[in-house]
């Protein structure tokens, strides 16, 4: 095994002012790392330097089931010992798992797929809505015009118009029975441990902390709207032994 000073898996991540983790799908996989002593060193890139720098490693997105063309995104990750690169968490995760099976982590299980589905359906929209406009405000000024111009092409109108503080409120209170129900299925197995399956943290644990590592580096207000509920703070504090390391 490699030292400390050796990593074996450089993370390419996403850059922010407080020099730390803050994409959900990179902290998916930064928690897989940790969780299993992984050495591996960080690369932080801007937005606009993703497509370029991934580019120059010679990745390429795959398709959809459309043909159209993925995006470059982090995370990406180089294994070091067999100088292979890949992109997107989901491959990674497979990845790393079947070169570091020790400890496990389960990629999937029914139950998991359940909690992961229904958490996107209910929460996606309230949690984006207020984690995307205040985001900016984490970015160097590099960023800040990227992301603006590319979210605001999106949207169709500016960021700050998704911070109505009356809209913003109604948006959480329409998911409230919604995320009461999501963290009544994550604590299914509380008489066996903390996470979703029981005892050991399983991916779709890390799915729901690297969510809501990404809401409080952004704002911690955000955060506190999601813990609140039962289940969602189990699962955080029993995977923050694997947070330490953040960037």
């Amino acid at each position: 095994m490699a030292t400390q000073t050796e990593p074996e898996i450089v993370l390419y991540d996403l850059a922010c002012t407080k020099n730390v983790c803050f994409s959900p799908v990179v902290w998916r996989i930064r928690l897989m790392l940790n969780y299993k002593h992984v050495p591996y060193r960080t690369i932080f890139l801007e937005f606009p330097d993703i497509e370029p720098t991934l580019k120059g490693l010679g990745l390429v997105p795959g398709e959809s089931a459309s043909g159209s063309k993925y995006k470059y995104t982090v995370p990406v990750i180089q294994h070091v010992p067999t100088n292979t690169y890949m992109m997107d968490s989901t491959p990674i995760a497979q990845f790393l798992e079947s070169t570091y099976p020790n400890p496990p982590v389960p990629l999937t299980s029914e139950l998991g797929r359940e909690i992961e589905a229904k958490a996107r359906a209910v929460v996606g929209t309230a949690f984006s809505t207020s984690v995307m406009p205040r985001e900016i405000g984490i970015l160097s000024p590099r960023s800040q015009e990227y992301f603006r111009r590319t979210r605001e092409a999106s949207l169709g109108h500016r960021l700050e118009h998704l911070l109505d503080p009356d809209k913003e409120e109604q948006g959480w209170n329409a998911v409230s029975d919604g995320m009461r129900a999501v963290g009544e299925l994550m604590r299914t197995h509380k008489a066996d441990g903390p996470f979703v399956l029981g005892a050991q943290p399983s991916y779709t644990d890390f799915f729901v902390t690297g969510s809501l590592q990404c809401a409080r580096v952004v704002d911690e207000g955000v955060f506190q709207r999601n813990i609140k509920y039962p289940g969602f703070k189990e699962i955080y504090e029993a995977c923050l032994p694997y947070m330490e390391k953040r960037d």
